[in-house]
């Protein structure tokens, strides 16, 4: 028996298609329900369906006015606020190819950005780092277009491109995926698959507007089912989530490992909440966790595995049993296998997770990129990079990444990216990155230098400020020696981490 699953298939995307129509026609049914609650310290900010579609088909219209036409890029450099969704939406909308993008970016990481996808326009925060450009909308008037008419869906093939999001690739170039419009159409496998997901639900997402994570899970796909959606507002603490939880009637609460960590240190009570469970995605929640969780809440956490190049497809979802220290079984309508350099391993055997070519939301390619694309494909196979063993039901066993990709706070990122960052320095001989645990459940980047010195951490760490996300920014340095290699020369990321265990 061979390690696929294949438990029926989606129904086709319906033609003509639009992503923003899509996301928003079950809320026209309910204009005056509430679609999105911004949680402030004092007060909070809602919108109706009504007012949210109105902006939406409002900021299109601008879009148009501007003489944008359907298949034009828009980079988005905007802050954490509503501003952004409405600008993507608006955007699709339009039939535009908006680009989100992370405020945490640097000037220098966003000139890369807008070399390589060349965006008709970009939409400024001006607190958010851009380099200047003949091409920047305003914040002031990008807002201004939500009280103009509403533009009609620019409605065309499913398969047409939608969006392009960024991703680390193995090879350290951070990769433009483009997704078709019809990988909205896809996530609907989530809906039972993961998030139980009901029109009656109110979703509080811990996340920042501006997350892929956020947009999808927390924003796109509750108004998708027609549910509401709560974002609290920027800068507020992970440990007052507790308190919003039991004050909003949250039903699902969705985050990031890192955000239960912190609000697992809350000393707010769940009194009188209505919730229902909670989501995690972003990187693997650890079974401590996971249980200090269902102590405080008596609700289950929910996990989900997934990449840019197809969101999440493998995941644990209410009214399924799950093995432990799994990630759950294939979403319904998946097509998913483990692969070895010959196909499908034995169950029970380690492989390559990997998604079928005609899963409706698997990227349609890196941009400009073919060579890229086609190394991702082994026959019909997607190949993730990840391993894992796949168990007779179908639950998969993550065993870690083969790529030597790291996680930071949620966000995969190239171990050589940052290299190639830090080897400018004149002082630096070698250097090599990995990510390290500094304390249970709790893992940072670490720098490991070769040079004829160990320099200042502040030297380095102001080095890295202009040249990486935050995000991306070591947070150790340690000087060593040499670094370790294989008999072919090549660095041994992995065991860095042993090096520096030893030496604390």
């Amino acid at each position: 028996m061979r390690s696929i699953f294949n438990q029926g298939s989606l129904p086709p995307c319906p033609a003509p298609f639009n992503m923003a129509a899509y996301v928003l026609a079950k809320g026209q049914k309910t204009p005056d329900k509430e679609a999105l609650l911004i949680l402030g310290p004092n007060a909070s900010k809602a919108w109706t369906f009504a007012a949210l579609e109105a902006a939406v088909r409002g900021t299109a219209t601008g879009f148009s006015d501007l003489g944008l036409v359907p298949g034009d890029r828009v980079l988005m450099r905007l802050g954490n606020t509503v501003d952004f969704p409405l600008a993507y939406l608006g955007a699709l909308a339009a039939g535009l190819v908006p680009i989100p993008t992370s405020s945490a970016l640097t000037e220098y990481e966003t000139a890369a950005i807008i070399a390589e996808t060349t965006p008709k326009l970009i939409l400024r925060d001006t607190c958010v780092a851009c380099p200047d450009h003949a091409s920047i909308l305003p914040l002031g008037m990008l807002r201004d277009f939500r009280t103009l008419d509403p533009a009609p869906y620019h409605l065309g093939d499913p398969n047409r491109p939608g969006y392009i999001i960024y991703t680390s690739g193995t090879s350290g170039i951070p990769r433009a995926v483009v997704h078709a419009h019809r990988a909205i159409w896809a996530r609907q496998m989530m809906f039972t698959g993961w998030y139980g997901l009901q029109p009656k639900d109110r979703v509080l997402h811990a996340g920042a507007f501006n997350w892929t994570y956020t947009l999808g899970t927390g924003l796109m796909d509750p108004w998708t089912m027609g549910a509401s959606a709560l974002i609290p507002a920027a800068g507020t603490p992970s440990t007052a989530l507790a308190a919003q939880i039991s004050l909003n009637k949250v039903t699902i609460f969705a985050a990031a490992p890192g955000v239960y960590r912190q609000l697992l240190k809350s000393s707010e009570p769940f009194d009188n909440h209505q919730l229902r469970h909670g989501l995690s995605a972003g990187e693997k929640l650890s079974a401590r966790l996971s249980e200090a969780w269902t102590a405080l809440t008596g609700t289950e956490v929910f996990e989900a595995y997934g990449m840019s190049e197809c969101s999440t497809f493998i995941s644990s979802a209410p009214g399924q049993t799950r093995l432990p220290e799994t990630l759950g079984r294939p979403q319904p309508g998946r097509h998913i296998a483990l692969l070895n350099e010959h196909g499908p391993v034995p169950i029970g055997e380690e492989g390559t997770i990997a998604v079928h070519r005609d899963d409706p939301g698997l990227m349609l390619e890196y941009l400009d990129a073919p060579d890229a694309t086609a190394a991702r494909f082994q026959g019909d196979w997607f190949v993730t990079g990840d391993q894992g063993v796949m168990a007779e039901d179908g639950q998969i066993t993550y065993l870690g990444r083969n790529d030597d990709m790291m996680n930071a706070g949620g966000f995969r990122v190239s171990p050589i990216e940052v290299e190639t960052a830090l080897s400018t320095l004149p002082s630096i001989n070698a250097v090599a990155v990995t990510d390290v645990e500094v304390k249970e459940d709790a893992r940072v980047i670490a720098a490991f230098y070769t040079g004829p010195t160990a320099l200042d951490d502040q030297v380095l760490h102001a080095y890295v400020t202009d040249k990486l996300a935050r995000y991306k920014q070591p947070r150790l340095f340690v000087h060593l020696p040499e670094l370790p290699t294989g008999a072919n020369g090549k660095i041994l990321r992995r065991k860095l981490r042993d090096i520096y265990e030893a030496s604390i």
